[in-house]
């Protein structure tokens, strides 16, 4: 068992991986919650990073999300670290495409970085995977930053091809510089916006009491309007 110190009234709960749950607290906080446990070396950045990103999300999309209510380390095992959000009762269902669109293009064309850059305020994590969200300038500095970020991780994970190197390092080389650089040069220009940053049928479903499609498990950043709505194929194991 596990104290969770960060909401209005201290409750015990069990420690699983996800836990749907009563509590009874007078003050408006939800009855009914989800909790997510990290057991990962970076638990804390994870926690701290999904909560951030919820968070964002709900600004924009408030009937589309599952509501960030607390993220902290565990009191009584530091080693871990939890999330809490408000329950939705979530049917496991791939939402209809053009809905999905609809509400997809509204947070990405109310939503606006507020220092003007791509990037975020915390690390965010595809799976286990961190984003390095250093703020810049430059669409092709984030995307190049991070697909080196993505491919160490796996090297790291894999170890190092060196045939699949040598093509990555062309790719670095040619490919980034030839697509990307000509969006931001010539008088053109890209409006870092908020994405979810893992879209993909399992962290979108349907609230079957509202009917609406609820985006959940998110790594937001300020990005190209389309990143990420053709995920990498990066390893989340």
């Amino acid at each position: 068992m596990a104290i969770v110190r960060n909401f209005s009234s201290r409750s015990v709960v069990t420690q699983v991986p996800l836990l749907n749950t009563q509590i009874n607290n007078p003050n408006g906080f939800p009855n009914t919650w989800c909790l997510q446990v990290y057991n990962r070396p970076q638990h804390s950045a994870m926690a701290r990073g999904e909560y951030e990103s919820q968070k964002s999300l709900a600004q924009h999309l408030p009937e589309n999300t599952a509501a960030p209510l607390a993220w902290d380390n565990f009191e009584l095992d530091p080693t871990r670290s939890f999330f809490l959000t408000a329950y939705r009762n979530l049917r496991e269902n791939t939402p209809d495409p053009a809905q999905l669109i609809e509400i997809l293009a509204k947070f990405h064309t109310s939503s606006a970085s507020l220092t003007g850059k791509f990037g975020f305020h915390v690390t965010t994590f595809n799976g286990h995977v961190p984003l390095v969200n250093d703020w810049t300038d430059s669409w092709e500095e984030w995307y190049n930053r991070q697909f080196r970020s993505d491919i160490e991780w796996e090297q790291r994970v894999r170890g190092i091809d060196p045939e699949f190197s040598e093509i990555a390092d062309e790719f670095f080389q040619k490919v980034i510089p030839r697509l990307l650089r000509p969006l931001q040069s010539g008088g053109r220009s890209i409006k870092p916006v908020l994405v979810h940053g893992d879209i993909w049928h399992g962290n979108a479903q349907i609230d079957m009491d509202s009917n609406r499609v609820i985006l959940f498990d998110s790594c937001c950043c300020y990005a190209h309007n389309e990143c990420k709505l053709v995920i990498k194929p990066v390893s989340k194991s």
